[in-house]
């Protein structure tokens, strides 16, 4: 059996489309905050595995998370310019 959809449907959905991208937006602000955060805790094990226990594998994973802290805080700089300027 096919259900047609009505006009309204789609406008409810369009509704909550908008209304999720709205929360998004909201949420990016910290959100970009939290991520760095969360990467900084994510490496503090493999900071001490190659530091105090010399794990060479673990200084590879220290490496990649700080390009990785890298690059996000350059996307934030640019992020941050383009909205000071705006």
């Amino acid at each position: 059996m096919r259900r047609l959809l009505t006009i309204e449907h789609f406008d409810l959905s369009y509704q909550a489309l908008d209304i999720n991208i709205n929360n998004l937006k909201n949420k990016n602000k910290m959100s970009r905050f939290s991520e760095v955060q969360d990467l900084v805790n994510s490496l503090e094990g493999d900071f001490e595995k190659f530091y105090d226990k010399g794990n060479q594998a673990a200084g590879t994973r220290v490496r990649k998370g700080m390009q990785e802290l890298k690059n996000l805080a350059q996307d934030i700089r640019v992020d941050v310019q383009n909205k000071k300027n705006a």
